[in-house]
């Protein structure tokens, strides 16, 4: 008995003779893919982050906050694996946030066979975020310097937590690029992003922009905004800010929560209404499947709007009729480009990324019978789509009334 003891102690102390320490491993933050001009053969780049900038252990150091090295390989795990020839510290992938490709990868159809490494190891968390960078991953990684957050892991969770929040940018995970792609009836949004500032547009509002559109001065140029649209693993086109929000809005999947969007005003056109506009319950979408006429899709969104600016100081807040013709304005606003967009859904695309397909499902008894109905190419495309906003509730912040301004300037 005593032996058996001894023995079974043994096995237990072995549970410890793989392990590594914190100080010997190099977390790699952000991986990026492009392509190069062999078939087969992709350019990685990995960003690691330095655990001690920024710590209260390395206080005062002044090594940089990260190393971003590039090489070339077959898939992600073995080229992580080559790195370790020159990089000092065993890499490891369980801290990355983002995995960024280049457009011009996203764009050949060659992306699904790299993410498909994602899906057979435990190193790469379902949660890590796709990015598409307009230009080369490897030259957004090195392009992109933050000035307010220099440490990597942290400048990539705030800025994609709170683009998210605000819905310029869909959340764009891993395991929903899986769960859309071999679903093969919707459409996967990635996020949008880039360090090169082009093409400036001046005549747009605060989200109708695609990155790097938006005209700034100063600052980190990188910037995410707007989405890349997936169909079947491949990028088709882009969405900017505002149809990302449309999207999101539509997809009850979803979760946002700081909205703020302008609105023209419908007594003084030459000014716009900033407001916040909230979404307490999920959309009601109601689907009723024929197969020999159009489906009917009826959808109803209620939402909230508070009134943070009226610029034009008109009396909206005591006006009864004032607020009733602003309600109709929102209202309406809103229903046109949510109609712009589902028209380009379903002409252009051919599938939608408003996950609409899950209540279809129910008038199928097996998934042969959905396959053969054909979501994509016949039910979406040919279907009768009315969308109704409905605005329950209108605020106007903590004034009632703003600034005379014949009073202001006597």
């Amino acid at each position: 008995m005593k032996c058996i003891f001894i023995v079974l102690i043994f096995l237990v102390l072995t549970g410890c003779y793989d392990k590594v320490e914190l100080e010997q491993q190099s977390y790699v933050i952000a991986i990026g893919v492009d392509k190069t001009d062999e078939k087969g053969v992709f350019r990685f780049t990995f960003q690691i982050a330095n655990p001690e900038v920024g710590s209260t252990v390395g206080a005062g150091s002044s090594e940089d906050p990260k190393e971003t090295v590039t090489l070339t390989g077959g898939d992600i795990l073995t080229a992580t694996n080559t790195a370790n020839s020159f990089v000092s510290k065993e890499i490891t992938l369980d801290q990355t946030k983002v995995l960024i490709i280049s457009e011009e990868l996203a764009r050949s159809g060659d992306f699904i066979r790299i993410i498909q490494s994602a899906s057979r190891t435990t190193q790469i968390r379902r949660g890590v975020q796709i990015i598409v960078s307009k230009e080369n991953a490897s030259v957004f990684l090195n392009n992109n310097n933050p000035k307010l957050e220099t440490r990597p892991h942290k400048y990539y969770q705030y800025m994609i937590s709170r683009a998210k929040e605000t819905g310029i940018i869909p959340d764009a995970d891993i395991h929903r690029f899986f769960q859309i792609t071999e679903g093969d009836a919707d459409l996967f949004l990635a996020i949008y992003a880039t360090t090169e500032i082009g093409k400036t547009k001046h005549d747009g509002y605060e989200d109708e922009y695609i990155a790097g559109e938006i005209p700034q001065q100063g600052g980190n140029t990188t910037q995410f905004m707007g989405s890349a649209v997936f169909k079947e693993g491949v990028m088709i086109d882009t969405l900017d800010g505002q149809e990302t929000r449309i999207s999101l809005v539509f997809d009850y999947t979803q979760n946002l929560d700081d909205l703020l969007s302008t609105y023209v005003d419908p007594v003084d056109d030459e000014y716009r209404i900033a407001a916040d506009y909230s979404q307490k319950t999920a959309p009601e979408v109601k689907v009723k499947y024929n197969k020999n006429k159009p489906t009917k899709i009826d959808v109803t969104v209620n939402f909230q709007i508070e009134i943070l600016a009226i610029p034009s100081l008109v009396d909206y807040a005591k006006n009864k009729e004032y607020q009733k013709l602003l309600s109709k304005s929102i209202e309406e606003a809103l229903e046109k480009k949510a109609s712009e967009l589902i028209k380009k859904t379903q002409e252009v695309y051919r599938a939608e990324p408003f996950y609409w397909s899950l209540f279809v499902r129910k008038y199928f008894r097996t998934i042969e019978q959905y396959e053969q109905a054909d979501w994509n190419e016949n039910i979406y495309p040919n279907a009768d789509i009315t969308v109704n906003y409905n605005l329950v509730r209108l605020e106007f912040g903590k004034m009632i009334n703003d600034s005379n301004l014949s009073e202001v300037r006597d």
